[in-house]
């Protein structure tokens, strides 16, 4: 029978009495090593390092059980403790079980401490499980948390940015502007791309970008990416790649997946300002019922690892607690937006994966991402192109935006390229433009969240009255749930706020070049 390794840190004034106890454990089948002490500075001092269980007489000339159990207790470490003493009436017994002793044993009974020992060792491994899932919920509701307020405010500044967008891209396009004009318009429309590009972190942050997903050999997108990451990362960081993995394919939208990567190894890049190594690996993994029980991410079934293992100076434990959550940065002002980690955070979850994250100060950080294994196709899926198709049109639009600047933007795109636009604002104007209008309705554009209806639920309501009309679905936020199970599964267009007024043309004449689809989600 193999020996238990046992740290034991005794409180005892006789360094043979401590030898004799750890005999008597030995002869229990453990292995072990303890530090003595019998004093309350020792004491303290001795809590430092890691022990398995303090093992204490119950009172010496200067110090005490019950005085290390107070001691223990300001510390809070979870550490088992069991009184061993050779004589304790029964005041002095409810004194140390009251003040949070596990156990009184008597110094001649090693069966009954090994028992005792073995029970609380036990309870305590149990007490620190439950902590640590504490912990993983109540990480995991303030993240939920921040990306719903993150989704929220990122779906009130994309309508901000169609505008700004939008109206910038039709002046440009005229003749009329001086250069110093066009040259400040230009700039306007570039803070908007960036802008854009802000509030796409935050939707993969929240889970609520919209993902393009296929079947994706892991190994081989890592192949292709070390070429754009040795460049990045620098001549004085060794990069090494292990597409080690047999079966790699995972089903996940690849740019978004990309982006995690790339802004983790910038992460990690940073982390090194004196170079070092950075380790790029792929693996599997097979999650058990209970491994799953132990996670708020994951479920039970077959997965492929991704490890990205940096030797940089790590992070402090408050740091590592923080990591994940949006525009919190140890980078010095203007060096970082706090976003890297977010961002692969919520592009992880989206797919279903998880991501996780071990780090000490001085020893280097490693993320580790699972992403469900899935089976590979007989053939690889490809990326369908789409054809260029002119923007125009003359067919009629049914237009339902609630943000009126919005509303006005798309309807001056689409009556300049030759289209007849019907606005509805509100869900009752647009119930009584479709049963009113006499000729067809060939497209209907829905903003996804509006106060009244949702554009889904609107969608199935044309379709009982127009089942002809095609649907393209707007929004510059949308409900995760609605995102993965209702609109993108359901093959309906969707257009991603905000888009510059040509994307809006040529999406719109996708749409109605195509031949006739589901009508709505869930429909």
């Amino acid at each position: 029978m193999p020996e238990i390794p046992l740290r034991a840190l005794i409180i005892h004034s006789s360094e043979p009495d401590c030898l004799e106890l750890a005999e008597q454990l030995e002869r229990q089948g453990y292995a072990v090593t303890f530090q003595r002490v019998d004093t309350a500075e020792c004491f303290q001092e001795a809590l430092r390092d890691k022990s398995d269980v303090i093992l204490s007489e119950y009172l010496l000339p200067n110090f005490g059980a019950v005085e290390a159990l107070r001691i223990l207790k300001e510390k809070s470490p979870d550490i088992p403790f069991i009184v061993v003493s050779s004589s304790i009436d029964e005041h002095c017994v409810h004194a140390v079980l009251t003040a949070g002793a596990g156990d009184v044993v008597g110094r001649n009974e090693p069966i009954r401490l090994a028992a005792a020992l073995s029970r609380e060792m036990r309870a305590a491994a149990a007490r620190r499980e439950r902590k640590h899932l504490e912990e993983q919920f109540l990480r995991a509701q303030r993240l939920e948390a921040i990306g719903r307020l993150a989704g929220g405010v990122a779906h009130d500044f994309n309508n901000l940015l169609t505008i700004i967008s939008g109206y910038a891209e039709l002046l440009l396009v005229g003749n009329s502007l001086e250069e110093a004009q066009r040259s400040a318009i230009e700039e306007i429309n570039r803070a908007a791309q960036r802008g854009g590009a802000l509030t796409r972190r935050l939707l993969a942050f929240s889970r609520n970008q919209p993902l393009a997903t296929r079947i994706v050999h892991l190994n081989e997108l890592l192949v292709n990416m070390e070429r754009m990451l040795r460049p990045l990362i620098g001549e004085d960081i060794e990069l090494i790649t292990v597409p080690a993995v047999a079966e790699d394919t995972v089903r996940t939208d690849p740019a978004q997946l990309e982006h995690a990567i790339l802004n983790l190894v910038v992460n990690a890049r940073d982390a090194m300002p004196n170079g070092g190594k950075l380790a790029i690996e792929t693996g599997e993994e097979y999650v058990d019922v209970d491994r799953a029980a132990a996670s708020v991410d994951l479920k039970p079934g077959p997965y492929v690892v991704l490890t990205i293992a940096d030797t940089g100076v790590g992070m402090c434990e408050e740091t590592r607690c923080h990591a994940f959550e949006p525009f919190y940065t140890t980078k010095a002002p203007g060096r970082g937006t706090g976003l890297g980690l977010a961002t692969a955070y919520g592009i992880i979850r989206q797919c279903g994966g998880s991501i996780m994250l071990e780090s000490e100060e001085g020893t280097g950080t490693t993320v580790t991402i699972l992403l469900p294994r899935v089976a590979a196709p007989e053939e690889r899926e490809q990326a369908s192109r789409p054809h260029e198709r002119p923007a125009n049109g003359c067919e009629t639009v049914l237009l339902v935006e609630d943000e009126p600047r919005v509303r006005r933007l798309i309807y001056n795109v689409l009556t300049a390229r030759g289209y007849l636009v019907l606005e509805a604002g509100r869900i009752v104007e647009a119930g009584r433009v479709a049963e009113g209008y006499k000729d067809p309705i060939h497209l209907a554009i829905l903003d996804v969240v509006m106060p009244e209806m949702s554009g889904p639920e609107v969608g199935v309501q044309l379709a009982r009255l127009r089942p002809e009309t095609r649907l393209l679905y707007i929004s510059g936020y949308t409900d995760e749930t609605m995102m993965q199970h209702g609109i993108l599964n359901s093959g309906v267009a969707f257009l991603q706020k905000p888009f510059l007024p040509n994307v809006l043309a040529a999406k719109v004449r996708e749409v109605l070049d195509k031949a006739p689809a589901r009508a709505a989600a869930g429909a």
